[in-house]
């Protein structure tokens, strides 16, 4: 399961949308279950596909601080499987045959790309709203240990009482979004390099 947090002025339905506008056409279909806080999109090919293997993936959207959190699920990719495997048996028996496969053989390719539309959809439409995986205004602020006051981030004290605000600086991962604690060189989402 892959997760990204997007801080910004952005709700869960937005995403959905987005992923209904871009995914009910085609051999896909898409549909929505939920809340405006928190959202369930399945995108998937249809039952009678007349090309191709059965896919679905399922995106989970909910409210986070200051924004959404979306969390992609595992894609069922047994039925592209079986399919490609009928085309590489069908062109072991008669090499001819892959030409009638051809519309098969795209579909599958394009259904094991799923995640990565489904992400491109999602990353756009956050960044259409202004969202993105980097501080929010609100989270860009550091408590003073002293006296209580925010101060924006990278301030070396703080602009009320004067004191040291230390290298305890909040920051995001550039891949996924998450809010990393200090000291931390890896992401605990993501698993990457900060």
């Amino acid at each position: 399961m892959e997760r990204r947090i997007f801080h910004g002025k952005i709700k869960p339905v937005d995403i959905a949308q987005a992923l209904l506008g871009e995914f009910n056409q085609g051999n896909l279909k898409a549909q929505s279950l939920g809340q405006s806080d928190k959202m369930i999109v399945q995108v998937g090919t249809h039952p009678g596909a007349m090309s191709g293997g059965q896919t679905a993936m399922t995106v989970t959207i909910q409210k986070h601080e200051d924004g959404i959190m979306v969390e992609l699920g595992q894609q069922a990719w047994l039925g592209v499987a079986a399919s490609l495997g009928m085309s590489a048996l069908a062109a072991l028996r008669n090499p001819f045959s892959l030409l009638g496969r051809l519309d098969d053989i795209a579909q599958d390719i394009e259904n094991l790309q799923l995640s990565e539309k489904i992400w491109q959809v999602i990353d756009q439409s956050a960044r259409s709203t202004g969202a993105s995986t980097e501080l929010s205004n609100r989270l860009k602020r550091l408590t003073c240990d002293y006296c209580g006051v925010a101060n924006p981030v990278g301030e070396p004290s703080c602009g009320a009482c004067g004191a040291p605000l230390g290298k305890s600086q909040p920051r995001t991962c550039r891949n996924c979004g998450y809010v990393a604690r200090p000291g931390d060189k890896r992401c605990e989402n993501c698993k990457k390099d900060l």
